[in-house]
């Protein structure tokens, strides 16, 4: 399956700072994600627990590395 062209943002880096864990936010939209659609994720570091997390959940991801330390991961699901 090719990643979709629809992508939902959300953006991790203000939760971080201020100290809340945005996991299950993340959780709760990528699990709503329709077949046709991925989420993109800006982080202020590369969140490999999240990617190995949601690739064993069947999400497949893509890395991109953003300004300074930033990073952009997409997710979309995996096809069956």
């Amino acid at each position: 399956m090719r990643p979709p062209t629809q992508f939902k943002r959300f953006d991790v880096r203000d939760l971080i700072r201020r100290g809340v864990e945005p996991f299950p936010e993340i959780l709760k939209r990528v699990t709503a994600l329709k077949p046709d659609e991925g989420l993109s994720v800006g982080a202020p570091f590369l969140p490999s627990p999240l990617v190995e997390k949601l690739a064993g959940d069947g999400f497949a991801s893509k890395v991109e590395r953003g300004n300074g330390a930033d990073w952009l991961v997409y997710f979309w699901r995996e096809a069956d």
